[in-house]
């Protein structure tokens, strides 16, 4: 169970990696937070604790959960919230599924996932589990805006100590293909609602025949609302998708599509469904019937088509049918190339955002099944933003790879407050059910938009209030005017939603009288603007809408930083309070993989400290709680001897990992403290706790590196025992005594 009041800091209980960290964590900012009078409670928003809370009425006493992210979604619109909020899985529906099997086999018991509703209460069923998929959680939290950089000390250690780059050859035949009719941008459709049009707002699906079909009977739209409305066209997208294998067959390269179905719940799993059918589509025309019996559906994946084909009596049959096939396609960028999973296997494992930065960084390299590196087609099906990756891809092959060591900073100022844009869309998108006309009916009669659509097209509409656009205007105005550098807001005034914002944008820049200080460039060019200024060592704020935001916040950490699970997120909410997000966490499933084979965690928790140093200082604000100020800045004092001192996890078994960084991220953070003179108090306070880490530091060290090397049991993947984690985690006695 969650903490039932409300603590000074809500430290969130997430999954994988981050949540392994915090067992080993959370017990020392516990003991030195309490020096200063401030709690650190948790509320559990991970994806097992989602689905426990979900279904209260079936499970026992003990093993209810209160609807924490509720809690919190009303927390983070009071003044008081102070939230460091770490990267929680935004699950797929295999994801999904492998959690609530995860459960039902350690006694929850909990209904199977509806695959296919047919009575009300398993339509009911699956609505309650639709609500736990993909960005379920960052929706309800972020009430306000992003301000997002590379934190001063982790910038410094990077170039100091530069990380590995691929080379990039100007003859490199990886590119980016995307579409250029048909798709989200192309068919987007954007107005900014007037009072007399604002207020409930239905969307329905005018048939062939005539026949209305209410998709959405109440979508509630303020005035001033900029309300995106758009379809991606199932032929258009099939077309193209069979174009591109193709030709990446006759180029001889990798085929690799990149999508974030985690995020994109609703639409972007049928857009990876699609290019499972361009596969092996061939298989399910053959063998439609009887997968469709057995519960194969190309959305899931190439790794669920094989386990449904592993229990028909056919399997010899289509295995050899689906090995055909396969071998007439070109070679599939692999997540794993030793294991054999490939880029279609799930949905979830290529996420653009954190696949494409990675493979730049590569030098443009992807590995191939045959386990060597090769140049890949990458495959963008929605324009919006392709050309950001073709971009920065041509870049690179002009200029080579940037240099780590030299590189300046790319900082982002994010409109994501109040659901804004696409991530907030998935309530309002859908897959047509039959032909005709989708319609946005507003509150006073009006036909906002139109769109003409055929059965499997995907329809959405996507909105962005005036509040947080102001707020995201302003926010800008105020980090430009801090660092005094160059800043681009990323807006193409050829894309109907962008136009709208510009709409906004620049009255507001001229009624600050800052419109000089700006530059408003569509995302390509402000691509390669940016690039030509990080090398030159300067630093540009990019100033970007919600999508744009993810997507700008992985790729230029990854190139600068070698990873985006360091930088420094503040949140600062619209109606007071702040929320400190810790960094990305898509590489937590290959470092608990890595823990339960060898018992070594490579997660590293620099986001964590320098969210934690952010919360702190904000507390001792808001609560006039000098301790708490003190306690913040050394932090990040020890965050910097962190990085100094090489602290940060190894990747290799046998080598320190992410428990030692914790102990020795304590020891500085004690140090600081013990030796500051604002506070003689808290010097007094943590003397005897340095001197007892410093002498101890061998011991310590000793048991930390013994608990490496056989398998570790943390009795589960998505819902772990917290007894197995905390002996995990925690495995040097002495440090245990130390900190309590």
């Amino acid at each position: 169970m969650s903490d039932t009041n409300t603590p000074d800091i809500v430290y969130t209980k997430v999954d994988e990696a981050p949540e392994l960290a915090s067992a080993s964590l959370l017990p020392i900012i516990r003991t030195f937070a309490a020096a200063a009078g401030v709690t650190v409670g948790t509320r559990d928003i991970s994806l097992a604790g989602r689905i426990i809370a979900a279904f209260p009425e079936q499970l026992t006493e003990a093993q209810r959960q209160t609807d924490d992210l509720a809690v919190l979604g009303e927390l983070v619109k009071s003044p008081e919230a102070n939230v460091i909020k770490l990267p929680n899985i935004s699950a797929s529906v295999p994801q999904l599924v492998a959690a609530l099997k995860e459960l039902q086999s350690q006694g929850f018991d909990l209904p199977d996932y509806p695959e296919n509703p047919q009575t009300d209460a398993e339509k009911a069923t699956r609505a309650r589990f639709d609500a736990i998929k993909g960005s379920a959680v960052n929706p309800v939290l972020r009430e306000g805006n992003s301000d997002r950089r590379a934190a001063v000390a982790v910038k410094n250690y990077a170039m100091a100590n530069p990380h590995s780059m691929g080379k990039w050859s100007p003859d490199s035949k990886t590119h980016v293909s995307t579409m250029s009719a048909g798709d989200f941008r192309s068919n987007e459709q954007s107005s900014t609602l007037t009072a007399a049009q604002a207020g409930d707002a239905r969307i329905e699906l005018v048939g062939r025949d005539g026949s209305v079909t209410v998709l959405k009977d109440s979508v509630n739209y303020p005035a001033g609302t900029v309300v995106d409305t758009t379809f991606m066209s199932a032929r258009a997208l099939s077309a193209f998708l069979a174009e591109q294998v193709a030709a990446t067959k006759e180029a001889g390269i990798l085929f690799s599509i990149h999508l974030k179905a985690t995020m994109m719940k609703v639409s972007d799993p049928i857009l990876f469904g699609h290019a499972v059918t361009a596969f092996v589509g061939p298989v399910f025309e053959k063998y439609g019937d009887k997968l469709k019996a057995a519960g194969a559906n190309p959305n899931a994946g190439l790794a669920d088509l094989h386990a449904r084909v592993a229990g028909m009596p056919e399997k010899d049959e289509i295995e050899a049918e689906i090995a055909a096939v396969m071998a007439e396609r070109p070679p599939l960028y692999m997540v794993n190339s030793d294991k054999g999973i490939t880029n279609l296997h799930v949905p979830s494992d290529v996420i653009i955002d954190a696949s494409l930065p990675a493979l730049i960084r590569a030098g443009g390299k992807g590995w191939g099944p045959d386990g060597t590196e090769a140049d890949a087609n990458c495959v963008i099906p929605d324009s919006s933003y392709a050309s950001v990756y073709d971009a920065a891809i041509e870049d690179c092959k002009a200029n080579g790879a940037i240099d780590p060591a030299t590189v300046g900073t790319v900082q982002n100022v994010g409109l994501m407050a109040q659901k804004a844009e696409e991530y907030g869309s998935h309530p309002t998108t859908f897959e047509v059910p039959h032909a005709g006309m989708v319609r946005v009916v507003l509150a006073n009669g009006d036909i906002l938009s139109e769109h003409e659509v055929e059965a499997g097209d995907i329809w959405r509409a996507a909105s962005s209030r005036k509040a947080p656009i102001e707020d995201w205007v302003q926010l800008a105005i105020d980090r430009q005017a801090a660092e005094n550098c160059q800043a681009i807001f990323w807006l193409d005034e050829t894309r109907a939603h962008d136009a709208q914002l510009i709409a906004h944008v620049k009255p507001l820049l001229e009624a600050a009288g800052v419109t000089d200080r700006f530059r408003i460039l569509p995302p390509r060019e402000a691509t390669h603007v940016s690039f030509e200024t990080i090398r030159k060592g300067e630093t540009s704020i990019a100033v970007t809408g919600n999508v744009l935001r993810d997507y700008l916040t992985d790729l230029f950490p990854i190139l600068e930083l070698g990873t985006s699970a360091k930088m420094l997120s503040i949140v600062k909410l619209m109606n007071g309070g702040g929320m400190f997000e810790t960094g990305a966490g898509g590489s937590a499933p290959k470092h608990v993989q890595q823990l339960m084979e060898e018992n070594h965690l490579r997660w590293d928790s620099l986001g964590e400290f320098c969210a934690l140093g952010e919360s702190l200082k904000y507390l001792a604000t808001v609560k006039n709680n000098a301790k708490a100020k003190v306690l913040g800045e050394a932090v990040e004092l020890a965050t910097q001897q962190v990085l100094d001192n090489d602290r940060s996890p190894s990747r290799r078994v046998g080598q320190p990992d992410n428990r030692d960084s914790h102990f020795y991220f304590a020891l500085y953070w004690a140090q600081a403290l013990a030796t500051q003179t604002e506070d003689t108090e808290l010097s007094a306070h943590f003397a005897p706790l340095a001197k007892a880490l410093t002498e101890n530091e061998a011991a310590i060290v000793a048991d930390l590196a013994a608990a490496q090397g056989s398998p570790a049991d943390t009795g589960g993947y998505y819902h772990p025992e917290p007894a197995k984690v905390s002996s995990v985690m925690r495995p040097s006695e002495t440090l245990n005594k130390i900190i309590g």
